[in-house]
């Protein structure tokens, strides 16, 4: 509930910060045009009357503005974006506008808050994002150089691709023309370069995650099929806080629930929302493909048991059994593989709440 006596409202960009308040008692508002500076912010609302409350949108400048209001002790709020409220009837858009709007949702109470990640968290996260980087920049130079002997009706048959014996392969590979020869020497460069950068950024995270506040739920998350110590890290930093959720809304978090368009007496259920961190939503679908073999522990699994709590394991195992039988019984039932495995993976985001959540003794 909206205590604070003035609320203001922050249209942040990179090179300026256009702002608007609203006096709860007398009903002035104020308005101005400021720097990014944090410094020029802070000394503008501390000539506001007080107590207040700062809101502005998240967005590609970050948390540190809130951060550097929090530490003064005003309140500061960033609002989801994708929730905010705005009337149907609304056709004008400006910077002064929207700072207004912000203040006055502020006060009714009417902004859906995210949650500002502590300094170490988005330290963490930044360098979990970086490697996800890494690996779609390797998948796209990979297809690349594939399409690129495709063109030329060369094709790989003798195995998997992308292992030592097909590198041997390809740099068996010669070509008439002088001109194709640099086109594929180029793209087996960025391939050999960008393998390399996210191997770099693995062993960074690898030894993050084994000496950081992290380990001990990684250690946890990592009791699951299909989730290693990077998949595990990378669960941990992103999502940061677990107890703002529960096992069965998770999932809504995540995207990973049918949209739904009912009214009266109809309903009709769609694809999944989509919403959310793509990231993670990712990880847990890739994951989720683990789960629909028999479930026998592996030596690699028993030996990321050894490292968490037995209440950990004993959580983790009959999440394995539930989660591979919901595999089979989707088979059973006929499903398709991309929708069953959607649905697992709904439901291994509710087992990776319950092991986050987990104590650590």
């Amino acid at each position: 509930m909206f205590r604070e006596r003035t609320s203001v409202g922050l249209d942040v960009h990179a090179r300026s910060v256009i702002a608007a308040a609203i006096d709860g008692q007398t009903g002035e508002v104020f308005k101005a045009r400021l720097a990014p500076a944090h410094g020029e912010v802070l000394a503008w609302v501390s000539r506001l009357p007080g107590p207040l409350a700062v809101v502005y949108e998240a967005g590609p400048t970050g948390f540190g503005l809130a951060r550097a209001l929090t530490a003064t002790g005003v309140r500061c709020e960033v609002a989801a974006s994708s929730k905010l409220q705005r009337p149907a009837g609304d056709r004008v858009k400006t910077d002064a506008r929207d700072a207004l709007h912000l203040a006055r949702l502020l006060r009714l109470d009417g902004v859906v808050s995210v949650r500002i990640p502590t300094p170490t968290e988005e330290a963490a996260r930044d360098l979990v994002r970086a490697r996800e980087a890494s690996r779609q920049d390797l998948m796209r130079a990979r297809h690349r150089l594939s399409k690129l002997l495709l063109r030329h009706g060369i094709v790989y048959a003798d195995g998997k691709a992308w292992t030592e014996l097909h590198d041997r392969w390809l740099r068996r590979q010669r070509f008439a023309s002088t001109a194709t020869q640099a086109a594929f020497d180029d793209a087996y460069e960025t391939v050999i370069l960008a393998s390399a950068r996210r191997d770099r950024l693995d062993e960074k995270i690898t030894t993050i995650a084994e000496g950081s506040e992290f380990t001990a739920m990684v250690h946890r998350l990592a009791c699951l099929r299909g989730i290693s110590n990077l998949t595990g890290f990378a669960l941990a930093v992103e999502i940061g806080d677990w107890d703002r959720f529960t096992g069965a809304g998770i999932g809504a978090y995540l995207g990973l629930v049918p949209s739904e368009h009912s009214s009266g007496q109809s309903r009709s259920q769609g694809g999944i929302t989509k919403t959310g961190n793509t990231h993670v939503r990712r990880l847990l679908v890739e994951a989720a493909w683990h789960h629909r073999t028999p479930y026998r522990p592996s030596v690699v699994l028993r030996r990321r048991w050894e490292r968490a709590t037995p209440a950990a394991r004993v959580r983790a195992h009959a999440g394995n059994q539930r989660l591979h039988s919901r595999w089979v019984n989707f088979n059973l039932r006929k499903k398709r593989g991309v929708v069953a495995n959607v649905a697992v993976a709904r439901e291994l985001a509710g087992w990776c709440w319950s092991l986050a959540v987990l104590p650590d003794d």
